[in-house]
């Protein structure tokens, strides 16, 4: 037998065996039908899988493959539209929970927000983490737009009432940081204190320097972990995207499936652009990069967008309905981005003004300050 095809005959079981599903989630809500549909979208060691299903008397099964342990969001909307259960009234029937190689039953009398979870070791270990630092944001929102919903009409016209409802958060909020920094010093072998200690970077801006002291006594399984790296890029962003500082070289796929690398545009000004289909500001910035873009592209003057979206389809529908003409790239990752990371954003919008000589000579330039610093660089 050829050399070659012996090979793949000897590695076609263990690729068959990597790609069989490990996990299994089956669920009832209620006695919903269709239209009502679940929705599972998750990532595991930085790979993606979205999933749905339409309710029958209630009914749902999930399977896939993970290979550690998955973060997810799931959505439960009665109307079979996943979106608008989610972001037209922020209070959809939507849970985030972490599961692993499990098969886990799911089940409630109404809504998903209300399930019970069994078989997840990995579930239970996240209700533990969150019983010891308190209820999740999302838990705290939700509460408190419940709150708000049942308000009587004295309580709606009363700033008072709605002053203490954002105290209350605020101080949960801040209960809850302060918990989780705890936590991560105190359980450094925990999955659950690098994901608490992520959480702190990127929802409560705690400092680098603070970061770094507590995720460096973190076990080693997890500082090298694809979630512990990424963490890693994200704390020495500061360092590596300072004013003057080489620019980290990247490539991602463009809207074709290209590749494309900022060093493509070396010896032209680049705005290396962070966005989302779904951020409205980034949005409301785009007519003033097309005034921008036409004004000096003929100078030497180039913009990279690149989104932290996971859907591809509504990343083309932007782009379209924007009108954007510059190049466009995405691993479809999503918050999870690889790029997002190593130049350490927080949220987007947000920007990088590169040299033509590949260093970083502005941040974080929007509406006037951009086109200010880009007639200052390119003047007539």
């Amino acid at each position: 037998m050829n050399l070659k095809f012996l090979i793949l005959a000897l590695l076609a079981p263990s690729i068959a065996a990597a790609q069989s599903p490990n996990f299994t989630i089956t669920g009832k809500i209620g006695n919903l039908n269709k239209p009502a549909k679940i929705y599972l979208d998750y990532t595991s060691e930085g790979k993606g899988a979205t999933d749905s299903a339409v309710l029958v008397n209630g009914t749902f099964k999930f399977t896939g493959y993970v290979e550690g342990i998955a973060s997810s969001r799931i959505t439960l909307s009665r109307e079979g539209i996943k979106d608008k259960e989610i972001y037209a009234t922020g209070t959809g029937d939507v849970i985030y929970v972490s599961f692993g190689k499990e098969n886990i039953h799911i089940s409630s009398p109404d809504s998903l927000y209300n399930a019970k979870w069994t078989g997840s070791k990995v579930y239970n270990e996240l209700q533990a983490f969150n019983k010891a630092v308190g209820p999740t944001v999302m838990t705290v929102h939700h509460n408190a737009n419940v709150l708000l919903r049942r308000a009587t009409a004295e309580q709606q016209k009363d700033t008072t009432y709605f002053k203490s409802i954002d105290k209350t958060v605020k101080a949960l909020r801040k209960s809850r940081g302060e918990k989780m920094l705890a936590f991560a010093k105190a359980n450094p072998t925990s999955e659950f204190a690098l994901q608490g200690l992520s959480e702190l970077v990127s929802g409560y801006s705690l400092k680098s320097d603070q970061a770094l002291a507590v995720f460096n006594k973190l076990s080693p399984e997890l500082r090298l972990s694809y979630t512990g790296q990424g963490l890693y890029k994200l704390l020495n962003a500061d360092t590596m995207t300072a004013l003057g500082a080489p620019a980290p070289n990247f490539t991602q796929n463009d809207v074709n499936g290209k590749a494309i690398s900022l060093s493509d545009f070396k010896g032209k000004y680049v705005l290396v652009e962070f966005w989302a289909s779904w951020c409205s500001p980034c949005r409301a910035e785009s007519p003033n990069l097309l005034k921008q873009y036409a004004s000096f592209k003929d100078k030497g003057f180039e913009i990279l967008g690149v989104s932290v979206d996971s859907d591809k389809a509504k990343w083309l529908e932007a782009i379209k309905k924007d009108g954007l003409t510059w190049p466009q790239i995405s691993d479809l990752k999503g918050w999870d981005n690889d790029v997002r990371k190593v130049y350490g954003i927080s949220g987007v919008p947000a920007n990088f003004l590169i040299s033509p000589e590949g260093k970083i000579i502005g941040s974080h330039l929007m509406g006037e300050k951009l086109n200010k610093k880009l007639s200052e660089l390119m003047p007539d």
